[in-house]
């Protein structure tokens, strides 16, 4: 069954940085290396959003992230990272990675940003 593992989370100050990971389990690096994979975030009260995505060829931001954030994998590890900088308080929220195979949503690691 494929299920994700993310990591990395924290409190930091705004203008900080955190790497996020996520390890996508139970999937052939085969179809990892086919599939997109994607960085979702959720904050109280508020609808789960894309934050990015990354598939074999291209990579793609929601506007408030872009020039902050950058999305990339490791297909050896079945695992995909997100490098955010520059961290803002509206960017707190728990992230959860997902892929466009399908699989079970992990708990996600929650991103506290203090102004």
């Amino acid at each position: 069954q494929l299920q994700f593992v993310e990591s990395g989370g924290g409190l930091v100050h705004a203008g900080g940085s955190l790497r996020l990971s996520c390890l996508a389990s139970g999937l052939s690096g085969f179809i990892f290396r086919a599939s997109a994979m994607y960085w979702y975030r959720q904050s109280p009260g508020k609808e789960r959003e894309l934050v990015a995505s990354i598939s074999p060829t291209d990579t793609n931001y929601v506007d408030s992230v872009k020039g902050r954030f950058t999305i990339a994998r490791d297909n050896a590890k079945n695992t995909v990272y997100l490098q955010m900088d520059n961290l803002k308080p509206e960017d707190t929220a728990v992230y959860y990675c997902y892929s466009s195979s399908g699989g079970v949503w992990g708990q996600g690691t929650q991103v506290t940003v203090s102004s």
